[in-house]
Order: C-alpha cells, then sequence, then structure tokens
C-alpha cells in the first residue's frame, strides 16, 4: 500500500487545525458572559448573556433595559404614568384609552384572578394602599382602622369589573384601583425574555430578586436557581432549570411591617383585606412567569386548606409551600426537581395531590 503523499499529509494537517481552530473560537464564545443590574420594579434584575459577542450582547440588554424601564413607569400604580392615569379615569367613573401593551396585560391579569376565583386580583389597589404597601420601602406606624378595611372590601373593587373594549378601558365600580405589583415582575420578564429571543440572544438569564426566567443553558450546564428559606438566612433547596422555565416565589419574609410584636406583610387577602398570616412563601416553577407570580401570591392567600385546588385550576403543577409552622408542602411535580440544600429536608415535608381541574370558558379572554 502507498502511503499519503507530502500534498496529502499536507491538506489532512491543515483541515485538522481549522477543526481545532473551529472548536477553540465556539469554545471561547461559549465562555464569554455579559451581565447587566437594573433596578425596577422595587428590586434589581440582573441580566446575564453568555455565549454572544460583547456588541451583541450590550445591544440587547440596553434593548431589554428600555423595555423594562418603560414598562416600570407605564405600569406603576402611584407615580404619574398610564396605569396611574387609568386608575384616575376609573375613580372619576370615565372610559381611558391605554396603550395596547397595557391592554394586553390587563386582559391577562382578568383571565389570571378568574382562574384563581379571586384571589389573585389587581383591583385591590385601594387597600394596597390603605396598608402603606404602594411604595418601595416598608410602611411605619399602626395598622389601618378596621372600619376603613371593611368599608374597602364592602366596595368589592374587582378585576372583573373592567370592561375591556380593545384599548378602551372602564370599569363599573369606581372603587377599583389597579395596582398590578402581584404578577408585574413575572409579566415584564416574560416581555423582556422575548425581546432577547426577538434579538436572537439563545442562552440568558433574568433575576428579579430571586424571581427567574431563562433561556437555554448556562455554557455546557443547566442554570441552577436556589429557594430561599423564609426563616434563616440561606436557600432551604435547589432545583436546575430547563430552557424556557421559570421560578417564582411570593413570600411575607421581605414587606412587611410590625406593630406591638404583630407582623402584617403585603400579601392582602381580597376577601377580608387583611394580610396573609399562615403561609410564608409559595414557590412555582413554569414556563410562564406571569402565570407563575399570579398563582404564587394567590396560593399563599388561599392557605393550606384551599391552594391545591386554586393551582389545579391556575394550571400550576410545580409548586412549593412553606407553612409559618415550617412545614413544607409540595407536589410530586416539584419534589422530583428539587435539591435538598443541606442534607436533607426537613421532618416536616407533606406531598400534596392535586385535583382535576376542568377549564373555566368563564375565564377565557
Amino acid at each position: 500500500m502507498k502511503r499519503p503523499g507530502a500534498r496529502i499529509l499536507a491538506l489532512w494537517a491543515a483541515a485538522l487545525l481549522t477543526v481545532i481552530a473551529f472548536a477553540a473560537a465556539q469554545a471561547a464564545r461559549n465562555d464569554q458572559v455579559h451581565r447587566e443590574t437594573l433596578y425596577v420594579f422595587g428590586t434589581l434584575v440582573e441580566i446575564e448573556i453568555r455565549g454572544e459577542q460583547r456588541d451583541t450582547a450590550l445591544t440587547a440588554t440596553a434593548a431589554v433595559g428600555q423595555v423594562l424601564q418603560q414598562l416600570h413607569r407605564d405600569w406603576h400604580a402611584w407615580r404619574p404614568g398610564a396605569l396611574n392615569d387609568l386608575n384616575a379615569a376609573i375613580a372619576r367613573g370615565e372610559a381611558h384609552a391605554v396603550d395596547p401593551r397595557l391592554a394586553g396585560i390587563l386582559h391577562e391579569a382578568r383571565r389570571l384572578s378568574c382562574e384563581s376565583g379571586g384571589l389573585f386580583d389587581p383591583a385591590i389597589g385601594a387597600l394596597v394602599a390603605l396598608w402603606g404597601f404602594h411604595a418601595d420601602t416598608p410602611p411605619q406606624g399602626a395598622p389601618p382602622s378596621p372600619e376603613s378595611v371593611a368599608a374597602l372590601v364592602a366596595a368589592r373593587p374587582r378585576i372583573t369589573d373592567l370592561h375591556l373594549d380593545g384599548t378602551d378601558i372602564r370599569s363599573a365600580n369606581p372603587a377599583v384601583q389597579l395596582d398590578l405589583g402581584g404578577f408585574a415582575k413575572g409579566a415584564a420578564l416574560d416581555l423582556a425574555a422575548a425581546e432577547l429571543r426577538a434579538r436572537g440572544i439563545d442562552n440568558a438569564v433574568l433575576n428579579a430578586g430571586g424571581d427567574v426566567n431563562v433561556l437555554g443553558t448556562h455554557g455546557r450546564r443547566p442554570w441552577r436557581v436556589a429557594i430561599r428559606d423564609p426563616f434563616v438566612w440561606g436557600a432551604v433547596a435547589a432545583l436546575s432549570l430547563r430552557p424556557g422555565e421559570v421560578l417564582y416565589t411570593s413570600g411575607n419574609y421581605e414587606r412587611y411591617f410590625e406593630h406591638e410584636g404583630e407582623r402584617f406583610a403585603h400579601i392582602i387577602d381580597p376577601r377580608t383585606g387583611y394580610p396573609v398570616r399562615e403561609i410564608v412563601s409559595v414557590s412555582v416553577l413554569d414556563t410562564d412567569g406571569a402565570r407563575a407570580d399570579a398563582a404564587a401570591t394567590a396560593l399563599a392567600v388561599a392557605g393550606r386548606a384551599d391552594w391545591a385546588r386554586v393551582a389545579a385550576a391556575m394550571g400550576v403543577s410545580a409548586v412549593l409551600m412553606i407553612t409559618d409552622t415550617g412545614e413544607l408542602l409540595v407536589t410530586q411535580a416539584m419534589l422530583d426537581r428539587l435539591d435538598p440544600a443541606g442534607e436533607g429536608f426537613p421532618d416536616k415535608v407533606m406531598v400534596v395531590d392535586l385535583p382535576d381541574a376542568a377549564p373555566n370558558p368563564a375565564c377565557d379572554g
């Protein structure tokens, strides 16, 4: 057998070097990381993009920053902006035209509220303000009087009172005051993730104070996130997120105030007008940030007696709930994804089965 000639060997060597150079360049590209931090919706939002050239990543994060800052202005309930203008019109009993994005988010909020049985309801902005949770800083002083709370509850503000005709919005109930804080982060990060995808970004994470949307992977491994322990500094569990998944947590351990030894947290029960007490934290794993954010709020309001039914009605299956006694209530779908932060989960872990839930046609549209 004849040996290959020098020319053939040279061609093979050149081809091999090309492959090695391409692989090295690809590895270097995959290792590139770009990070930006913004302050919107009362929290720090961290954006991390992996595997893109610096100019591409800078352009993408700048675009996302513009989206989030605009939403922060438009959706803020108590500062000048689109939602504040709408609330003023509702209080006057007038119809008001809004931009298509705000109209779309109100449609989504109304559907999610319906699915939750009204336990998630962005129409209770007046109650949020009464308790002092409309600002970025915790309220001070005494809680509101029982009479003032009862008066607002008796007015029965509901987002289902809204009539949405395209971008024209009006309310049958002038007591409606919209506060999107119960799911604004989820809805905003969904739009930010869509902006990244539209710009060709394949691998990124958006982290808003522990609420997370992910695209693709973290290099050669999945994105890894932790669920905070609400009682001590640290995590109760961690999990790996698949491309397109989200993890959202609602809890009473950050936004609250204390008066005469009693704690009042920011999650308000629309039925009573009072803050939730029994549930310390609810985490929802899903593929839709707005739904996960709204569901985490609704399940905290539902409490341990009714949360499984509400979760099924809202279409979320992976849930971790932590009660005020330290008990972990978890669905099997969530437990299958969790890794304990220490040697194992605490003894107080209860797996809860979700009931079957038929779609509610009244909640469509």
